[in-house]
């Protein structure tokens, strides 16, 4: 069965602007829900897309949502907050979706996870991701929902706020502390991301499946920060701190105002390596190396995804 409408909740995020696009390539009718549509006007420039402005959290609006759709694809996630905001975008998001899918006699629903997502995890990101995954394929398999997740390491690509939040710093400083250095991850291209869950969604083997998703290579966070200066043509003193500084880093983070570039909350997480030992799912073909796309980096104004949301829906 060819799901031909679908409904992505977080679709106006990193990870959404590129699997929309790609949906709208395929042929897909997308509905794109929002709090502010002004934000996400890029999107409305691709055909068969329909964004609406609706608090996803509200269970009525979440139902409506899901009106005429053939799947829902949930998206949302946070990286920093309190307990009671990880619970209430990984867990019990999740759950109201899973309920309304079943009201409103959706029967497919995708899942992004996130690698490292354990019930005994020191971090409660990762807590609350195994919980929300956890609710999403049990709950789901009670209503009868077609349910895949998915598990990414951290996702580069335009538009990521991974890579160019350390491009970002080492333009604006020759030394850079490192928080974490030993970490160790296995980035994946978001296209490559995007690419799985759209291959997924007509594919009944995937249902009820779990799948890590990495790239082809292994970096600590230092190499990675290293890599990217090189990318940028700079030349800048990576300062690793030991694991006491980190944390004590972290904490120091926490109490500015603002944006918080880093928590304790990441710092517990980088504790375990964000890494998949068997490789990119081989049924979503195969992955793309950093090094291959990294110049991306090099684009700076405002406008750097829009020609590629476009080109992905062939406008």
């Amino acid at each position: 069965m060819k799901h031909e409408r679908v409904c992505v909740i977080g679709g106006g995020g990193f990870v959404g602007h590129h699997l929309v696009s790609r949906l709208v390539a395929e042929g897909r009718r997308v509905r794109v829900p929002t709090r502010r549509r002004q934000r996400i006007l890029d999107l409305t420039v691709l055909p068969t897309v329909e964004v609406v402005e609706a608090d996803v959290h509200d269970p009525t609006a979440l139902r409506a949502l899901l009106d005429g759709m053939d799947a829902a694809v949930n998206l949302v996630g946070i990286l920093h907050g309190t307990p009671a905001e990880f619970t209430r975008a990984h867990v019990e998001l999740p759950q109201k979706l899973v309920a309304a899918c079943a009201q409103a006699g959706v029967g497919r629903l995708l899942h992004m996870s996130a690698l490292g997502a354990e019930a005994g995890s020191r971090s409660v990101y990762q807590r609350t991701k195994a919980q929300g995954e956890a609710a999403v394929l049990q709950e789901g398999a009670r209503a009868g929902l077609a349910v895949t997740a998915f598990r990414p390491s951290v996702i580069f690509g335009p538009g990521d706020s991974f890579l160019r939040l350390f491009a970002g710093l080492m333009r604006l400083a020759p030394v850079l502390p490192l928080a974490g250095a030993w970490a160790r991850f296995q980035p994946v291209y978001v296209r490559d991301v995007a690419r799985a869950f759209a291959l997924a969604l007509d594919d009944a083997d995937t249902h009820g499946e779990v799948y890590a998703l990495c790239g082809p290579r292994v970096y600590t966070l230092q190499e990675l920060v290293q890599l990217t200066a090189r990318t940028l043509g700079l030349k800048r003193w990576v300062i690793p701190l030991g694991r006491n500084a980190s944390y004590a880093f972290a904490r120091l983070m926490e109490l500015k105002p603002g944006r918080k570039l880093m928590t304790r909350d990441n710092y517990y997480a980088m504790l375990t390596d964000n890494v998949c030992p068997q490789g990119f799912p081989a049924r979503f073909g195969a992955p793309t190396a950093l090094e291959a796309v990294i110049d991306y980096l090099r684009c700076t104004g405002p406008h750097c995804g829009y020609e590629l949301y476009r080109a992905q829906a062939r406008r």
